[in-house]
Parts: structure tokens; sequence; C-alpha cells
């Protein structure tokens, strides 16, 4: 097998050899173009603390130690704010020697200021699987904005899988640039391409969203259904610059407009933090086709979750808030995202997670 980010082909023969295995039947559109979407189980766990399980260690031993108490999800079970859960994925691996996989918030969960990450057994990073892993896979949950309703079979987290090296260096990433555009305008390339915010937005001076503090719950499985007023204060500004406090989530978007060629894959990473008192948030991966079209040139822009710490801070049009890291595919996917399969943000503007009214 070629060296890179395993595509939807590959995936899927991966799950016909038993290499990825599940609980039940997997799902109509689980395989995405470059990523396996991955389902909760029947039950959650509501844990004092956000734990990794350590070398040596399984996450059931961990649970019997951390947990507060049990919750059957088959009937639908509210994820408190505030609260730290661990729920079994029914999805389970069994990966060759040479193949590591990654996981990640799909972009619905991440613009929910939904914190969930993946956890497996000797375990000591989050949302990494090391060379060759054979277990179970676990998902850490702790809603930061909203309380929300889960069921089993809700596909909150993605992972991907890479063979060998898979990352694209600043001089490849600049020739590809070159070759197929990944970014209207200048492509700023350090450790992966640089992006920053839009706060003077040519229509409107309507520049992002702020989650307010007291809400109700939002219900997973339901699309196309709040009103983002009862979730959401509009965040405007006129003179391209907003102040960002502490503690608060945010909804922006990139003044860029990226694209993810045929035979890439990407990842935004998290910027710095020497450039200021907030995050963005892991906005997960970046499937291929995302934003691009045979003709050429970027069309999508990427939305930002942005969190603010510990002191106020000013956020000014065209600052630098992220990256996006390019990565190799082992083949171009048999579908592409926004092309050929249903796709949520593909296009996209500034825009809240589908679960929210247009």
């Amino acid at each position: 097998m070629k060296n890179g980010v395993l595509s939807d082909t590959q995936i899927s023969d991966l799950i016909d050899s038993g290499a990825v295995g599940a609980d039940a039947p997997f799902a109509s559109g689980q395989v995405q173009p470059a990523s396996l979407d991955l389902r909760l189980g029947n039950r959650a766990y509501r844990v004092r603390a956000s734990f990794l399980a350590g070398r040596g260690q399984t996450v059931t031993a961990r649970l019997d130690q951390f947990t507060m108490h049990e919750i059957d999800l088959s009937d639908g079970a509210v994820l408190e704010k505030g609260c730290v859960y661990v729920v079994p994925l029914m999805e389970n691996l069994s990966l060759p020697k040479g193949m590591t996989a990654a996981a990640s918030a799909k972009s619905s969960t991440g613009r929910l200021d939904l914190l969930t990450r993946i956890i497996t057994d000797n375990g000591v990073e989050f949302d990494r699987v090391p060379d060759g892993y054979s277990g179970p896979l676990f998902v850490e949950i702790c809603p930061r904005s909203f309380s929300v309703l889960v069921r089993p079979g809700l596909m909150l987290n993605q992972i991907i899988f890479r063979q060998g090296k898979t990352f694209i260096n600043d001089e490849d990433l600049a020739a590809l640039h070159a070759k197929t555009p990944i970014v209207n305008g200048i492509a700023v390339i350090s450790d992966g391409l640089g992006f920053s915010v839009d706060l003077k937005p040519q229509s409107s001076n309507l520049v992002g969203y702020r989650a307010k503090p007291h809400t109700g719950v939002i219900d997973l499985a339901q699309i196309d259904h709040y009103d983002p007023a009862a979730f959401w204060e509009e965040v405007r500004t006129k003179d391209g610059r907003i102040i960002l406090d502490p503690g608060a989530f945010y909804i922006l978007v990139s003044r860029e407009a990226i694209a993810i060629p045929p035979d890439c894959a990407a990842e935004m990473a998290p910027y710095l933090a020497m450039v200021g008192e907030f995050r963005v948030h892991y906005a997960g991966f970046f499937d291929p086709g995302f934003g691009w079209d045979s003709a050429g040139g970027a069309g999508s822009r990427g939305v930002l979750e942005v969190r603010c710490h510990e002191a106020p801070f000013v956020l000014e049009h065209g600052q630098v808030v992220g990256r996006l890291v390019y990565e190799h595919m082992s083949q171009t996917p048999a579908a592409l995202y926004g092309q050929d399969i249903k796709s949520n943000y593909q296009g996209q503007g500034l825009k809240l997670s589908k679960h929210f009214k247009a």
C-alpha cells in the first residue's frame, strides 16, 4: 500500500478484512472520502475527571476507578454542560503493522462546543491511535456551551487511517499551490497553510456568533430545527475588531477560501498560544474535494471555533489564527467531498452547525 491517508475504498477494505470491526452493521454513509464516522454505543459513564488510560492500563479499568454513575442511552439521555462522560464506541480496531489512526470531532460537533476526544487502551494521547493498535475505542464527551441529548448510533467523531509518512512539507505544499491553488490570494506557508480571521465581510457587519450562557438542550438528532437566536448572540463590528471575553465561545470564519485537492487531505492544527489569549478549537479533518472544483480555485472558507482564555483579547481583521496541515492521500477517493456525497458545509461562509435553521 502506498504511503498516505487511506481513501474510502481502502477504508472499506479494512472493514472487509476485519481490521475495523463493529458491534452492529456499518451504516450507509459512515465511510467518508478519507475518514470513517464513529458511532456512540448504548452506555455512557459520568466520570469525575478527564483521563487517559496510560501504558499498561485499559479504559475499562480506569472507568472502574472514576465512574460516578452509568447512563443508558437507548431511549436518549441528556449529557449536561460542564460534566465529563465516557462512551464506548461501536467500532473497534485491529490495525496492521505500519498503520496508525487519528481522530477528531466532526464539524457539527465542534460548532456546538462539544469537547469530544477518542481514548484507547494503553493510550498516552487523546485522538491518536498507535501503530498496529488492537482493541476498543471510547469517546470522552464534555459539553462546554450547551447540554445535549444523545442516542446510540450518533456520529460525533471521525477517524482517519495513515499508512507510513503522510505529511506534506512546506516546499512541496508551495509547489502544490503553484500547480492547483489551495487558497485564494497569497499562500502563507509555514508548517502548513496559515489562515486568518475575517472581521470585515463585504455585505454585512455580522462577523460571528457567541454562545449564550443559559440555554435549553440541543437534541443532536434534530437537523435544521433550532432557532439560532435561542442559543446564539450575533457578533457585529464596523471597524474590523472584536474583543473576546474570557470563557466565551465564538463561531467566526476565515478570511481565506481554501481548497483540498482530490489527492490530499488536511487537518486544522491549533495555533501557538503566543499569538494571544485564545485558542482555535480543533475543527477536525478536511476531506479531499473540500472547496475544490476541477476548474481550479479555492471555494470554501473555514469556520473557526474560538474560545478565549484568562484575559479579554482584541482580535483584529486579518490576524493569523490557525493553520492547515496538508497530507498525501494513499489513493484518490472514489467519492469527493461536496461533489459525490451529501456535504453540509461545501461552499460555506459563516455558518452554524446543521442543527440550526439557516
